[in-house]
């Protein structure tokens, strides 16, 4: 895959899929087991592996060993069972260099259905909380998650960004919003427990919907209730509670449907009312909101009469247009950090021929040292002579060094030394505090 010698450890690379690429279904199928990724991919050799599995984006960050790109998309199709001509056209394949760039711009949200929405940036770092529970992370790993939430945080206080995007949720209840003329008399049911679902509960209050309930398919409803001042619905009262409410928002992580035509008891099909110009949905009397990935609803309550559905589909395609000016000084910003970044590694990688040469060239001083005290240099004036001639002479090979390894040629150094010297330091050797 990469002719030239590679970084200190391996190459970085990434396979992605997004909403940019893929379609939902395609994402939803890759998002369902992400957890057996990374150790395949580990067992396959790669010195690390990193996954990120959001509602519009599955992404593989891989420190390579002897593996290349095809091995990771082989893994990746194995692991997630989606056969490899399906996953054709859907995914890029981003190596090196720009990895960082592409994963410092996820972490900011410019990468988002929405431009600079918050949440995307805890998800980073969970992803690479959850490698580290694997043990499958890397150092090199760690500090690319690491400086893409130092970036991250960097594009939130000097830019505009967030304020200009807005996230999943709120972007969601603002398409609900030119359906529902009065919140504070909607019967909200709230499907989901997590950290999703508290940012959902707070956008509703937001909005002024004070009739909300929450249900959890995994038990976890009461506690999550007793946080948020809401009562828990019960599995025994789940679905009389979604027949009667008005609004019903699902934002599990669970892999099934949690919500169907079973649980809404709806039999005819509804008849098809045109909405109004700009909004998504019909004036029924239930709307139905699934932020899940999975999906958490069965498509088929879309054709239940009086049901409207409005999925991360129908929110990608009415997300706003950004405000060019954030935008852009957002991926200054993150242009920055990347090629920070880069200069880091790139110095790095030649680091260990630079302490391969300088150890060749002070053992040779050494022997000669020894020598000139053994013919008399009592006052050490030798000695002092040709400590100094060996730093003038190492000087300009390590400048030139970091020189080409500023310009993407550090193998050349590398290369060179192999053949002058017969020096052929192994990259993964390094000092740590080479490349942190």
């Amino acid at each position: 895959m990469h002719s030239k010698r590679a970084y200190p450890g391996g190459v970085l690379l990434c396979v992605t899929a997004s909403h940019k690429t893929a379609s939902f279904d395609l994402l939803e199928r890759l998002s369902r087991h992400p957890e057996t990724v990374a150790p395949t991919l580990i067992e396959s050799g790669a010195r690390g592996a990193v996954v990120l599995s959001t509602c519009n984006r599955f992404e593989t960050y891989v420190e390579t060993g002897p593996i290349d790109s095809d091995a990771v998309l082989d893994v990746i199709a194995q692991t997630t069972g989606i056969p490899a001509e399906d996953l054709d056209g859907s995914y890029r394949v981003i190596e090196d260099g720009r990895v960082a760039e592409h994963l410092f711009a996820v972490a900011s949200g410019l990468e988002s259905v929405v431009s600079g929405e918050g949440e995307i940036a805890g998800q980073v770092r969970r992803a690479l909380t959850g490698a580290r529970k694997q043990g499958t992370t890397s150092p090199a790993l760690e500090r690319l998650f690491q400086r893409a939430s130092q970036a991250q945080r960097k594009v939130k206080n000097v830019t505009a960004l967030q304020r200009a995007g807005r996230s999943l949720v709120r972007l969601a209840l603002d398409l609900a919003d030119s359906r529902i003329a009065d919140w504070s008399a909607e019967r909200v049911l709230l499907i989901g427990t997590g950290s999703y679902a508290a940012v959902t509960l707070a956008a509703l209050r937001e909005h002024g919907a004070v009739d909300i309930t929450v249900h959890s398919p995994s038990g976890r409803g009461e506690r999550f209730a007793k946080k948020h001042g809401i009562r828990m619905v019960s599995a025994a009262e789940y679905e009389d509670a979604a027949r009667r409410s008005s609004l019903l928002i699902t934002c599990t992580s669970v892999t099934e449907p949690v919500l169907g035509p079973a649980q809404l008891q709806r039999g005819a099909v509804a008849t098809e009312q045109k909405a109004p110009t700009g909004c998504p949905v019909a004036h029924r009397s239930q709307l139905v909101i699934d932020l899940g990935m999975p999906r958490n609803v069965d498509p088929a309550v879309a054709q239940l009469e009086g049901v409207s559905l409005l999925d991360l589909e129908t929110i990608r395609l009415h997300a706003p247009l950004e405000e060019l000016q954030a935008t852009d000084a957002a991926r200054a910003v993150v242009r920055e950090a990347a090629e920070d970044f880069r200069a880091i590694r790139s110095r790095a990688a030649v680091t260990p021929g630079v302490v391969a040469l300088r150890t060749h060239i002070f053992g040779l001083l050494e022997s000669e040292i020894d020598r000139a005290r053994r013919r008399g240099d009592e006052d050490g004036l030798v000695e002092q002579a040709m400590r100094h001639l060996a730093g003038v002479l190492l000087h300009t090979p390590t400048t030139r060094a970091h020189e080409l390894a500023a310009a993407g040629r550090g193998d050349e150094f590398l290369t060179a030394l192999e053949t002058l010297y017969g020096l052929t330091p192994d990259a993964g050797e390094s000092p740590a505090s080479a490349t942190a």
